[in-house]
């Protein structure tokens, strides 16, 4: 049974996550439509570096920026954090630059905490995912099965007709066929331009009208995307694809076993998570930052597999009292 104590620490946790995410968003959201997706992500990366200094964890990168020699901070086996329990980081400051260089929908900053060893450290390579929401039967789909079948199986299981059936994946020309299939088999699709965490947790989400998400994408994305979905209760899997020796090699390095291996949702994000996620531009699933003047209102939602409760935070910032200002 949860101590009280417990309880409220992982509920100020939660709070001190939303606060990492909006550190982020805003800073990234005055690069919206400006053309520099370097830009935007760089400033992303500075506020929520910043922000992690007071959040009470002893943490450790362990999804981020790159090795330390890619990355001038957020990367790998970095630690942050001003001192407390032994927590692993998973983040991508910005998901979405391209899309916030554009002005485009749904770009938002994304971070996810579990105890330590609890996500797997997948490097930064692609992964092949398939993932559906909560109230179905184990296995209903499986990545190793046609994506036909799949969809025969999710609509058996959801007692409607696979015309219902929404399938989210990337725009991406190597979807190609599996969109073709998807559409033989009677299916509709959403093509999202990037993004593919808030695609996978769209798949959990009733009123986002997704209901499976397929696709290969960025295997940092894969655990942060495992990371929300844990908290909302949904199926995912998951599997590494290499393109050559040296990133198999680059694997084994960081503990993957099994290069060939098919991961189930609880071997990429077990344990007790909490996954935070902030708007920068706005979507199905967050609105983007508003700012005017001296200030700015976020749109954020902050999950805990513990208590499988969903929060949507709505807060005003006021940058003149602010102990940090958003580059």
């Amino acid at each position: 049974m949860e101590r009280p104590a417990d309880v409220n620490y992982d509920r100020n946790l939660a709070l001190e996550l939303v606060r990492v995410s909006e550190a982020g968003a805003l800073a990234a959201s005055r690069w919206m439509g400006r053309g520099k997706k370097n830009e935007a992500d760089g400033a992303a990366v500075e506020a929520m570096r910043l922000a992690f200094n007071s959040v009470a964890i002893d943490g450790v990168v362990v999804i981020g920026e790159g090795e330390m020699d890619e990355a001038p901070m957020l990367y790998i086996g970095e630690k942050v954090g001003s001192g407390g329990p032994a927590m692993d980081i998973a983040v991508d400051p910005l998901e979405g630059t391209t899309i916030t260089a554009k002005g485009g929908p749904n770009a938002m900053a994304t971070v996810a905490l579990a105890e330590r060893g609890n996500f797997l450290h997948a490097p930064d390579i692609y992964m092949d995912k398939i993932a559906v929401g909560p109230g179905l039967p184990p296995g209903v789909v499986d990545l190793d099965a046609a994506v036909g079948e799949n969809l025969r199986n999710l609509a058996a299981a959801k007692k409607i007709d696979i015309g219902e059936l929404v399938l989210c994946t990337l725009d991406r020309d190597r979807h190609a066929e599996m969109i073709a299939k998807a559409r033989e088999a009677g299916a509709r699709i959403m093509l999202i331009g990037d993004g593919d965490v808030s695609g996978v947790i769209m798949a959990a989400q009733m009123q986002s009208g997704v209901d499976i998400f397929v696709g290969s994408g960025g295997a940092p994305e894969g655990v942060l995307a495992a990371a929300a979905l844990r908290c909302l209760g949904g199926q995912m899997q998951g599997r590494l694809l290499f393109e050559d020796a040296a990133q198999v090699a680059r694997a084994i390095s960081m503990g993957v076993a099994d290069p060939k291996k098919k991961y189930e949702l609880e071997e990429m994000a077990k344990g007790d998570v909490m996954f935070a996620a902030t708007g920068v531009t706005t979507g199905p699933m967050l609105r983007g930052v508003r700012r005017f003047g001296t200030g700015a209102v976020t749109h954020s939602l902050v999950m805990r597999s513990k208590s499988g409760t969903v929060r949507y935070v709505e807060a005003h910032h006021n940058f003149a009292t602010k102990t940090w200002q958003p580059n």
